[in-house]
């Protein structure tokens, strides 16, 4: 498929920046991190890279596209050779999609060699990139994370575990870090805790990464999640926990729970699946409607779909079927081709349609396009009537945490009552979830207005952090206009 083609089809969408997997002490480091990533693909498609130390020198491979294109056979992990090993899965939020933005990062400094992987997205990393290349800094990326390596190398400190945390105290905004030493692998989350970091085991050997799928996949398990502002350090002595930050409230970032998470996975104490279930009952009893039939839009509609039929009595049927081979080596698309638009990944189960008053169930809308096509298609398959209801909040405020969200003018929400959304979409009724009815799914009875329990910022507008880089700037503006071929 031509790249023009697959951005329209996954344009509406919400996309997390990336995922991050780190074990130490075990002899096929290499390939357990391979799997690791493979788990956590979801969270980024666009490139892969892995970084092993066998006791005497650090490994790497970088390559753009899925793991399993690169990082599945015996000759490639035969290369990463050693008993630590840290991965990483992104999509571009900041920085393009080329080779030399691929993480995990590699700098040899004056303690040794580090590589660091990063889930998340500073809300100063413009500003402190511009202050070092004032200091005569060289950056070769256009990466966060290679903003964080400069400032473990320019620190005073003793220690490469103190230098980290020195770098770590002039971050802003969300980040989950893992890095690798010669000696140690060390995590970080922010003081918030807006992105994931979990801790695992396997055999002795400890595992940090962004979700427990990743652990379920190679028979790892479960500890702990790695708290807000908690940094940890695995070595050969063990794991030791150190809290250089002033202890605050989490919050956790809610899109975890409505979409970036695996539904398999486990974050808070909480069952994605269970949560999201729980949204789509929320959703039932907060917008009551006649209809025949609950329709998911697959894949991320299904179980808030299950939840909301379960509380309807509304009989949950497969009304859309997915392609799931859709990919970029699809033909190149004449506009014939390109006018099927979603039909490529989406197609009408005409026979649960047919006749019927359709209720679609999805998640969120961001744009809106998508749902457009979808809702056409609906009535293309013979739906009486079309009705529309959205497991979550309106999103009306851009994120500069980690999400790849549109500019606020191009949030469908942002520029639209709900009735203007609803004629546009072209739908019957068109209705969301309450930011209360998000809190109640996940076992709270609302949301907090004066110490909010999320960072839920693309429904309130309450941005939990500082905004650094947008005094005066352009979220999008980079220093360096590089391109990389190939």
């Amino acid at each position: 498929m031509s790249m023009d083609l697959d951005f329209e089809l996954n344009a509406d969408r919400l996309r997390e920046e990336c995922g991050v997997f780190g074990i130490y002490g075990h002899p096929d480091a290499a390939a357990l991190t391979a799997l690791g990533l493979h788990a956590l693909q979801h969270r980024g498609q666009e490139a892969a890279g892995i970084v092993s130390f066998d006791g005497e020198r650090f490994q790497t491979e970088r390559r753009l596209g899925l793991v399993g294109d690169h990082f599945s056979s015996e000759k490639v992990i035969n290369r990463l050779q050693g008993s630590s090993a840290l991965g990483h899965v992104r999509y571009s939020t900041t920085g393009e999609t080329i080779l030399r933005n691929v993480q995990p990062l590699f700098a040899e400094l004056a303690a040794g060699g580090l590589a660091v992987a990063h889930n998340g997205n500073l809300t100063n990393g413009l500003t402190l990139r511009r202050e070092l290349i004032a200091q005569g800094c060289i950056c070769q990326s256009t990466s966060d994370t290679e903003v964080i390596l400069h400032l473990v190398a320019r620190s005073q400190k003793g220690r490469i575990v103190e230098r980290y945390i020195d770098a770590l105290r002039a971050l802003e905004g969300a980040y989950a870090l893992v890095a690798l030493t010669n000696k140690k692998l060390i995590g970080a989350r922010d003081p918030l805790g807006i992105r994931p970091l979990i801790l695992g085991e396997l055999n002795g050997a400890y595992i940090l990464c962004s979700e427990t799928c990743a652990l379920d996949i190679i028979g790892a398990k479960f500890i702990r999640e790695i708290e807000n502002g908690e940094v940890v350090v695995i070595s050969d002595e063990g794991v030791e926990s150190l809290r250089p930050f002033p202890k605050q409230m989490a919050r956790p970032c809610i899109f975890e729970y409505i979409y970036f998470s695996r539904p398999d996975s486990i974050l808070g104490g909480r069952s994605i699946y269970e949560v999201r279930k729980a949204m789509g009952r929320e959703l039932a009893r907060e917008s009551e409607l006649e209809a025949d039939v609950v329709v998911p839009i697959p894949d991320s509609g299904v179980p808030a779909a299950l939840g909301f039929a379960e509380e309807t009595g509304i009989p949950f049927e497969l009304g859309i079927i997915r392609n799931h081979y859709v990919g970029r080596t699809f033909i190149e698309p004449t506009q014939t081709i390109r006018s099927l638009g979603v039909k490529l990944k989406h197609n009408a189960n005409r026979a649960v349609v047919k006749d019927k008053r359709v209720v679609l169930i999805d998640d969120s809308i961001v744009r809106g396009t998508t749902s457009v096509k979808i809702v056409r298609m609906m009535y293309e398959a013979g739906a009486r009537e079309v009705h529309m209801r959205i497991s979550s909040p309106p999103i009306k405020h851009p994120d500069f945490y980690g999400i790849d969200t549109p500019e606020q003018k191009s949030l469908l929400a942002a520029t639209h009552t709900l009735e203007e959304m609803r004629e546009y979409i072209g739908v019957t009724s068109l209705a969301f979830l309450s930011v209360d009815g998000i809190y109640r799914a996940v076992g709270l009875p609302g949301r907090d207005n004066a110490r909010p329990q999320f960072t839920d910022h693309c429904f309130t507008g309450d941005y939990p952090t500082h905004l650094t880089d947008l005094i005066g700037e352009s979220k999008k503006q980079q220093l360096s206009l590089l391109a990389e071929a190939g």
